[in-house]
């Protein structure tokens, strides 16, 4: 349940991030709710997942899932340039997430 947990909490802090773009500068009061809303689910996801997770692990992989989905949200939402080496160290992020995953395992 933990990785469920974790993969939640990365979920979310795409969600943060994008919402936090979409603020304006705290300008915005609707995606201010959101950033706020997903802020604190991503700390709560998390907080579940370190109970019982070592921390290095769990923030590395947490921060792998945000990196990689804020970029290509950025990409598809808001037409941020699209060039094969950003993409490709994207995948360089997730292949090391799954690495940490599988180094995890006992």
């Amino acid at each position: 349940m933990d990785w469920v947990y974790l993969f939640l909490a990365g979920l979310l802090e795409i969600g943060w991030v994008i919402s936090l773009k979409c603020t304006s500068g705290f300008t915005r009061l609707l995606p201010m709710v959101f950033y706020a809303s997903f802020g604190l689910g991503a700390a709560y996801f998390l907080s579940l997942a370190l109970k019982s997770m070592p921390l290095g692990l769990t923030y590395a992989i947490w921060v792998g899932i945000g990196i990689a989905g804020s970029n290509v949200l950025g990409i598809v939402l808001f037409k941020e340039p699209y060039q094969f080496m950003r993409i490709f160290f994207i995948l360089m992020i997730l292949c090391g997430v799954v690495g940490l995953k599988f180094s995890s395992l006992r």
